[in-house]
């Protein structure tokens, strides 16, 4: 079959195979020019198909020769539909792992449950007695609770009163102001569950109780601020909620891990273009934005980009990690400058639909969310059949 992408309200329903493996190909590229690392040998990435969890694994183990094991719940291709994009990407990574024989291994399955754990448990025993590094990368709207099989279901609206900001729509370039009711409480409560530190925890925990958590393991998890503009939808709206659970789930981490002289960190990252971040209303055009201005000052990073300097800067085997005054990873300190905010706050003051292409970059926007699901990528044939079959 000839695949094209299928957008239905800002979701690709699509996925390109040979475009997928060549943008790991690509990112692989980028950490090897980039240097060698020094990094922990044996690292686990919860969330590892897409996003800043590829990046790690891809960092981990390219850039710092580690091996890793991956988790991921994923679609499948069938003989008339594509599988989703971390199908294809996982494969790829195990394929180019294995030619430069770096072992890898990838569990498909809801991390949520504790079966998945058990499997990650099993392996990590029979292939390397402990764990280093655990890196929690996972986005996910549905939770379901392995004690009670309760189902959980997570919104990105503002709490207390109702949001109007503009947004665009990045496909068309059109920007329009949208309005977002707020949540009531049974919608807040249900969103840390599934996007809080619960099951960040609950890993750790069972690792713990395992005895599989090497002398001074580490992990760390991914979390967003951003600027004024987005906190009501954001910050300070319900997924603002859970990622201050998640970062409070830090310190009750670390303290866990005390006798294994092990930390937990959140890491504060830079907006990026993920097939998260893509849905949040008002989001997309802050980006565009924020792009427009950090590439025109030189200080553009992609998720490859940001997970390689994380580990190289930051996250140094047996050193210091510097923080912020709440024991916070920044490398969203580029993003969060005054002189961007400064820039970004003035065209934000200016952008409409018939400027919107001058004023951001809303076509680098557009492309890097084509490429998260392998369009749009250099070197690849859009017009040629696809055998489904052959990934």
């Amino acid at each position: 079959m000839i695949i094209e992408p299928k957008i239905i309200k800002s979701v690709c329903l699509t996925a390109h195979p040979e475009g997928c493996e060549k943008e790991v190909e690509n990112q692989i590229g980028f950490v090897k020019g980039q240097g060698a690392l020094e990094m922990p040998k044996r690292i686990l990435i919860v969330g590892c198909s897409t996003g800043f969890g590829l990046a790690s694994r891809i960092t981990a183990a390219f850039a710092g020769g580690a091996e890793t094991l991956g988790v991921s719940f994923e679609k499948g291709p069938s003989p008339k539909r594509t599988a989703s994009p971390g199908w294809y990407n996982n494969r790829a990574f195990d394929k180019f792992s294995k030619r430069e024989g770096i072992k890898s291994f990838t569990i498909d399955g809801d991390a949520f449950s504790d079966d998945v754990k058990s499997q990650a448990i099993h392996w990590i025993k029979e292939n390397w007695g402990q764990v280093d590094l655990l890196v929690y990368s996972l986005a996910s709207p549905v939770r379901v609770d392995p004690e009670t099989g309760e189902t959980y279901r997570s919104v990105l609206k503002p709490i207390g009163k109702s949001y109007t900001a503009q947004s665009v729509d990045f496909m068309n370039q059109t920007v329009n102001d949208v309005t977002i009711e707020p949540a009531d409480e049974e919608e807040i409560a249900p969103t840390v569950k599934v996007m809080g530190g619960e099951d960040w925890m609950r890993w750790t925990s069972q690792f713990k109780s395992a005895g599989i958590l090497a002398e001074g393991f580490r992990t760390v998890s991914y979390s967003y601020i951003g600027p004024d503009v987005t906190y009501p939808v954001y910050r300070e709206g319900t997924i603002g909620k859970a990622k201050e659970n998640l970062e409070n789930s830090a310190a009750a981490l670390t303290t866990m891990l005390k006798d294994v002289h092990g930390q937990a960190f959140v890491s504060v990252n830079k907006a990026l273009v993920t097939r998260a971040s893509s849905v949040i209303p008002v989001v997309p055009l802050y980006m565009a934005l924020l792009f427009k201005v950090m590439k025109e000052k030189g200080i553009h990073e992609g998720c490859i980009e940001q997970m390689y300097r994380l580990f190289k800067d930051r996250l140094k085997p047996g050193k210091d990690v510097p923080v912020d005054e709440k024991g916070r990873i920044r490398i969203d300190d580029w993003e969060m400058r005054e002189d961007v905010q400064s820039a970004v706050s003035d065209l934000w003051d200016q952008v409409t639909t018939e400027n919107v292409s001058d004023l951001s970059d809303i076509k680098g926007f557009r492309e890097d969310y084509l490429k998260l699901h392998g369009f749009n990528v250099d070197g690849i044939d859009y017009d040629k059949e696809v055998d489904l079959s052959a990934f």
